[in-house]
C-alpha cells in the first residue's frame, strides 16, 4: 500500500523515496520496544528498512525469514517521533505486511490461516455475530471454561443485552460516536460512559447508521488492504454530513485519520478530517461539571494516540479538573498490545509489557495504581498483567457521578 508517488517496483512496491529515506543513524534504537528486548539489529527500525531494501531493491528473496522480521514489529510507530529524517516507518511497514499477504499467505500453517480468515473476513466485518460469539464467551468465563491467563476482559452479560442509545438521530446531532466492532462487544460500558459524558458537554450525539462498526484497522496491521477498503468505505457511508466523528479507541481513530490515504478519494479525505478522538474532541467542548478528587492517575499512552494522533496531551488536559495525573519516566514506550501483536507475538509482547509495568508501577508509587488508557487493546493487555486500567471517558463519568 505505497503512498502515492514513485515506487520501487519491486515485490514489495514500496514508495521509494520512503524507502530510501533511512540514514541508519539508530536514534530510533532506543524508542523500539522490540530491540530493546531483544538488542537485535534485525527487531530495529533500521533493520527492518535494510530487510525491506534488499527484498525490493536488490532481489533478496522474500522468504520466512523477511516475514519474521516483518511481524516481530508491533507497530508502534515510536521510531516515527524519534526519526530526525522523518522516515515514514509506518507506511512502510503496512506495504511490507501487504505484500507478504498477498505472497506467502497461502504458505502459513493452515491453523493459522483458518483462524485468520474466521477473524478478519467472518467475524470483525459481521458485528451481529462477533456480539453472539461474545455471548457465549461471557457464559463461558461464569463457568471458567475460559483460561485467565488470556488477555481478555471480563464481558458483561449486562451491557450486552443494553444496546448503545444515544440522545439524538443523526439529522439533530452534532456529533456522532463510533463504537467500533470488538469495544462495542467487550467494552460497552465504556460507550455508554462516553455518550453521557458527551451530553454533559452540551452536545448531541448520535451513532453510525448500518456499516459503521468494524473500521479496517486490524485489517490494515495484517496487510489486508482490500477488506480494510471495503470495511473504510461502509464506515464512512454510515456517518454522512458534516459533524465530528468522535472516536474513543485510539488504534480505531488512527485508522480512520488516515483513510484519504488508505482510500485516495476526496469523500475519505474529507471524513478523515471529520475525525476526532474523544479527549482531543473534548477539549474543544463545554467544560464539564466534575468534581475534583484527591486520586491519583497514572497515564499510560497508545501509541496510536501519541505518535499517530499526536493528540495525547488531550487525555491529560481534559482529567486535571478531577484528578491528578501523573506521567511514566519510559517517555511513552509501548506496552506490547499492538492490535492483534499480544495474540500473534506472546513471548515478545509480555516481555515489552513487563517492562511497561513495572514504569507504571514506578509513578504510581506501589502495586495497585489507577492507570488511565485510551485503547482498548492496551487497557485489556495490561489488566491481564494486573492492573486497574481505565478509559479517560470511564473515570469523566464518574467524576460526574460525584
Amino acid at each position: 500500500m505505497s503512498a502515492p508517488g514513485s515506487t520501487t517496483g519491486g515485490v514489495l512496491d514500496l514508495d521509494e523515496n520512503e524507502l530510501v529515506a533511512c540514514v541508519a543513524c539508530g536514534l530510533c534504537l532506543p524508542d523500539c520496544p522490540t530491540y530493546r528486548v531483544t538488542g537485535l539489529e534485525t527487531a530495529s527500525p533500521r533493520g527492518r528498512i535494510a530487510a525491506m531494501q534488499a527484498v525490493d531493491l536488490h532481489g533478496a528473496a522474500m522468504d520466512a525469514t523477511f516475514e519474521r522480521y516483518m511481524e516481530e514489529c508491533v507497530q508502534c510507530r515510536g521510531c516515527e517521533a524519534a526519526c530526525p529524517s522523518s522516515v515514514p516507518f509506518g507506511h512502510l511497514m503496512e506495504g511490507a505486511r501487504a505484500a507478504l499477504h498477498k505472497e506467502r499467505r497461502t504458505g502459513r500453517p493452515w491453523p493459522r490461516r483458518a483462524v485468520e480468515w474466521l477473524g478478519y473476513r467472518l467475524v470483525l466485518p459481521r458485528h451481529g455475530l462477533l456480539v453472539a460469539l461474545s455471548w457465549l464467551l461471557a457464559l463461558a468465563q461464569r463457568v471458567r471454561l475460559v483460561p485467565s491467563r488470556l488477555p481478555l476482559p471480563r464481558i458483561s452479560l449486562r451491557s450486552l443485552v443494553r444496546p448503545l442509545h444515544a440522545s439524538a438521530t443523526p439529522e439533530h446531532a452534532d456529533s456522532y460516536l463510533f463504537p467500533g466492532c470488538v469495544m462495542d462487544a467487550w467494552q460497552r460500558d465504556t460507550h455508554q460512559a462516553a455518550l453521557r459524558v458527551m451530553a454533559a458537554a452540551g452536545t448531541r450525539p448520535s451513532l453510525p447508521g448500518r456499516g459503521g462498526d468494524c473500521c479496517g484497522a486490524l485489517h490494515v496491521h495484517a496487510g489486508r488492504v482490500d477488506e480494510a477498503q471495503r470495511l473504510a468505505r461502509r464506515v464512512i457511508a454510515s456517518m454522512p454530513g458534516d459533524v465530528p466523528v468522535v472516536v474513543d479507541s485510539a488504534g480505531c481513530g488512527a485508522a480512520m485519520k488516515d483513510y484519504g490515504r488508505l482510500l485516495g478519494t476526496r469523500d475519505a479525505r474529507d471524513f478523515a478530517r471529520r475525525v476526532r478522538d474523544f479527549s482531543e474532541w473534548l477539549t474543544e467542548q463545554n467544560p464539564l461539571p466534575v468534581r475534583a478528587s484527591d486520586r491519583v492517575v497514572v497515564v499510560q499512552d497508545p501509541c496510536h494516540l501519541r505518535h499517530v494522533q499526536k493528540a495525547h496531551g488531550a487525555v491529560r488536559t481534559v482529567l486535571a479538573p478531577a484528578y491528578t495525573t501523573v506521567d511514566t519516566e519510559d517517555d511513552g514506550m509501548c506496552c506490547g498490545a499492538g492490535g492483534a501483536y499480544n495474540a500473534l507475538q506472546p513471548e515478545l509482547a509480555a516481555d515489552i509489557r513487563d517492562r511497561k509495568v513495572a514504569a507504571i508501577r514506578s509513578a504510581g508509587g506501589g502495586d495497585e495504581p489507577l492507570v488511565v488508557s485510551a485503547n482498548p487493546g492496551c487497557a485489556m493487555h495490561l489488566a491481564a498483567a494486573g492492573l486497574d486500567v481505565r478509559h479517560p471517558a470511564d473515570l469523566l463519568a464518574e467524576a460526574l457521578d460525584a
